[in-house]
């Protein structure tokens, strides 16, 4: 394992194709939801200016929700977006999910993937980001009453109308993916993926690469949990949702925090952090996947974005695996009335 600093290059890397349909990207997205919610309260300030040196390093992909503080994080990006250069702002590209309903205190009730409610999302989300159109648009989760063909299809109407450029999907199975796929081109399965996550690589992610079908993968440091930053200790903030995450509970926390100190040693013996070593290995699983880093400051997007100057050898990918095994992590990744909303996970 090689690099030549924790700071981000300043050679323009490669872009990595999101599938056969999608556009040419930086190899690393930017995640904006901690910006407004679920990792409790975050500086608006530094927000922006986090986008802005996002912006300035050449990553091209801004991912959101509409959901995400209740359209909060799409203000955010917007506004980040008029400040921007012009050069900075015409390269931006907006990953937006939808579909997800929510109460005035903040919870979650299902998700409503009807054609009428995607042309609803969409018209509200092109308002709150300021442009004319949304470059991959897709369902946060499939809508179990809505036949995913008939959601596909009415993003593939607004594709037609200039108002969406690319379709994605969101968690969802190989099953699911092959049906949407029949209905219209897909551009990317957004997915999570990490060295504790890896339940993607045994159908879905075979099933992805052959309908030609991008990954952009979310949960690549897993909420923070193996970024090296995150202590048996640590006092969430009040509306951090990893209060409540399995992972992050009692003895299931103190099993991942010792993978997590073993992947340490692996990445100190060669020079990197523990954030940097794990997103290094996400980006090695293929250059069909972008990883999307949810940095909510500018000192952790130069750490996470430092990892794209790591060059893994085969014996460093042993030696990480062998640290982190696959299936070790001790936990679900969300809480099971989370759970149930996955396709993925069917």
């Amino acid at each position: 394992m090689t690099t030549n600093e924790n700071s981000p290059t300043h050679t323009t890397p490669p872009r990595r194709a999101l599938g056969t349909t999608g556009p040419a990207l930086f190899p690393v997205g930017l995640g904006c939801m901690g910006m407004s919610a679920l990792y409790g309260e975050a500086d608006r300030a530094e927000s922006i200016a986090t986008i802005h040196a996002a912006l300035d390093a050449g990553v091209t992909l801004l991912d959101t929700g509409d959901f995400y503080g209740m359209g909060h994080n799409e203000l955010l990006i917007g506004e980040a977006l008029r400040s921007a250069p012009a050069a900075s702002r015409e390269q931006a590209l907006t990953s937006v999910k939808f579909g997800a309903l929510r109460t005035v205190e903040g919870g979650f009730t299902g998700y409503d993937g009807r054609p009428a409610a995607v042309k609803n999302f969409l018209a509200y989300s092109l308002q709150r980001l300021g442009r004319d159109h949304i470059d991959i648009y897709r369902i946060a989760r499939v809508d179990p009453d809505v036949p995913i063909e008939e959601t596909v299809g009415a993003i593939a109407e607004a594709v037609q109308a200039g108002h969406v450029r690319h379709i994605g999907l969101s968690e969802v199975g190989a099953d699911t993916l092959r049906r949407a796929a029949a209905v219209a081109p897909i551009s990317d399965l957004q997915i999570e993926y990490s060295l504790v996550s890896r339940g993607i690589e045994e159908e879905i992610l075979p099933t992805a690469r052959e309908l030609g079908i991008g990954v952009t993968a979310y949960g690549v440091l897993s909420r923070g949990l193996i970024s090296g930053h995150f202590s048996r200790d640590r006092a969430l903030a009040p509306g951090d949702f990893r209060g409540m995450s399995p992972r992050f509970q009692g003895e299931n926390l103190d099993r991942n925090l010792d993978l997590v100190e073993a992947l340490r040693k692996v990445a100190e013996g060669r020079g990197v952090s523990v954030a940097q070593a794990a997103i290094a290995w996400v980006l090695s699983r293929g250059e069909d996947i972008v990883p999307l880093v949810g940095a909510r400051r500018r000192d952790r997007l130069s750490e996470a974005l430092g990892a794209m100057e790591v060059r893994l050898s085969a014996a460093d990918l042993a030696a990480i695996e062998e640290a982190v095994p696959a299936g070790s992590a001790a936990g679900d990744r969300y809480a099971a009335e989370q759970m149930a909303h996955l396709d993925s996970e069917r």
